[in-house]
């Protein structure tokens, strides 16, 4: 970990669990209704769960919930309520409108409501699956097999040399938009492998002097981004034409638009900024 800039998700205070305590006198319950989440906002226009005072809205309608763990005294659940009424967005409507670790939480409820939604039945014969009683795990009646969470590991990297910083634009991106370039790791891959593998499918150039810096869960749906730097080390920028749209070397006193500071492909931007000495 760079000790220059320290990612914000670090040593949070969160503790993942499965089975909640007897007594709860405080909590939060991320809302689903499916892929939109129940939203409130306080008086800063910033997202804030439901708590324990909604108990009862929760408890008037069909819903299931999952114990996540607790912060502090807050003891927090992922829930699915279809139909449930309130105000409701996707979750990247509560970018700019929450912290990163409320965000994370937020992310961790979508994925569990979504593996539990999605694993209702064995993928090998087809038994009917019940949640395990003690670990985060859908288990067969019929073949015992266990399904757990799925993630899919996938490498981010910020390509450098010296003062410039190597920025490319999905098609999906909105216009002006530019980041750092990511992959999902395939399968035989170690995750070096994954990041020259991807680096040069999607702009052409060859990297070396990989160095990892930190991660993040990313829930679009369920990847789990592993940060890095890399020097440039050859090769010309030729990007991969169904995927990129653009890419371009950019002194790093002369930026484009580019992510917010919630997602980590920023961190790694503003990471390699505060070790050349640049205010960001």
């Amino acid at each position: 970990m760079s000790s220059l800039f320290v990612w914000p998700e670090a040593n949070t205070g969160f503790v993942a669990a499965v089975t909640p305590p007897e007594d709860i006198e405080s909590a939060w319950y991320f809302v689903f209704d499916g892929r939109e989440i129940v939203v409130q906002w306080n008086d800063e226009g910033q997202f804030s769960p439901l708590d324990h005072d909604d108990w009862s809205k929760l408890e008037s309608v069909d819903h299931t919930s999952h114990y996540m763990g607790y912060l502090g005294d807050h003891h927090c659940f992922a829930v699915e309520a279809p139909g449930f009424d309130g105000e409701k967005t996707g979750l990247r409507g509560l970018f700019g409108r929450t912290d990163n670790l409320m965000f994370s939480l937020a992310g961790r409820a979508s994925q569990v409501n979504d593996w539990y939604r999605t694993h209702q039945y064995c993928g090998r014969c087809g038994g009917r699956n019940v949640p395990h009683p003690a670990d985060r795990a859908m288990v067969c009646e019929e073949c015992g097999i266990h399904a757990y969470p799925r993630l899919s590991p996938s490498i981010i990297v910020l390509i450098h040399r010296g003062r410039e910083v190597l920025l490319a634009r999905n098609h999906r991106f909105p216009a002006g938009m530019f980041s750092t370039l990511a992959g999902f790791v395939e399968p035989g891959e170690s995750i070096e492998d994954t990041l020259v593998r991807e680096v040069k499918e999607e702009v052409g150039v060859d990297v070396h002097k990989l160095e990892y810096l930190g991660s993040q869960p990313w829930p679009f749906p369920n990847s789990l981004m592993l940060g890095f730097l890399a020097e440039y080390q050859a090769g010309d920028i030729v990007c991969q034409e169904e995927e990129i749209a653009d890419a371009q070397w950019f002194d790093i006193e002369s930026l484009p638009d580019i992510p917010g500071k919630v997602a980590i492909s920023r961190w790694l931007i503003d990471s390699y900024l505060s070790r050349m000495g640049v205010p960001h």
